[in-house]
């Protein structure tokens, strides 16, 4: 339906992502910790619409692209797909260590999330964690578009469906990890050795989701 193929691996790879911890992992915990699963829940309600407004651009500027040319949509494939493959290789290769990027990333959302707010504040910083890392643009642009057949009738339609379905279901994640951070009663922390291997099963997943459409289109060709 609308083009789009593979759903079952869309689905997964896109639960593996949100797993992934992460300064909007790292806000809900805190929030939860700290306020209860309330605030944890509104924090991660403002990143599910931060999210909306990612999946929205992104599908308005393929149907802008597609509009200059139908080819077009097969060179950002081929363009997202390497970046997926080096995002893969990337993960494959990461060591017990955090991103520097990231880690400044999560430890400006733990100190902003120190001091408790209304959760109406709650949500729109959890807004804009979210809508402000280029990340999920690139991810988006990336990712998505894999999940589209070349002869979709609708593109930017199968865009906003596969990204809704990512969205509520990062959102069945996000709001479960804050009703479990607020009974834990405690900042949880995940593990380094198992941020390292869900780095390496993601880049894994990622990597060989790069390598096979390069060899599908080589076989129709």
């Amino acid at each position: 339906m609308f083009g789009i193929h593979d759903l079952t691996l869309f689905v997964i790879s896109g639960l593996l992502l949100n797993i992934m911890p992460g300064p909007d992992s790292l806000l809900i915990m805190t929030r939860s910790a700290t306020q209860g699963w309330r605030a944890g829940s509104a924090a991660a309600l403002g990143i599910g619409a931060g999210t909306m407004i990612h999946i929205f651009a992104a599908a308005l500027g393929l149907s802008a692209l597609l509009s200059t040319s139908a080819a077009a949509f097969t060179v950002v494939k081929w363009i997202g797909a390497a970046y997926i493959v080096y995002v893969g290789i990337g993960m494959l290769r990461a060591k017990l260590r955090a991103d520097a990027d990231d880690a400044v990333a999560a430890e400006t959302a733990a100190r902003v999330a120190a001091q408790p707010l209304a959760y109406r504040k709650i949500f729109f910083q959890g807004f804009l964690t979210n809508v402000l890392n280029p990340k999920v643009a690139l991810f988006f642009l990336a990712f998505v578009p894999q999940f589209i057949s070349a002869d979709s009738s609708s593109k930017p339609l199968a865009f906003i469906v596969l990204g809704c379905i990512f969205n509520f279901n990062g959102m069945l994640w996000c709001n479960g990890l804050a009703v479990f951070t607020a009974f834990a009663s405690a900042r949880l922390k995940v593990k380094p050795l198992v941020a390292l291997w869900l780095n390496r099963v993601t880049g894994g997943l990622f990597l060989a989701l790069g390598l096979r459409l390069a060899l599908a289109e080589q076989h129709s060709s």
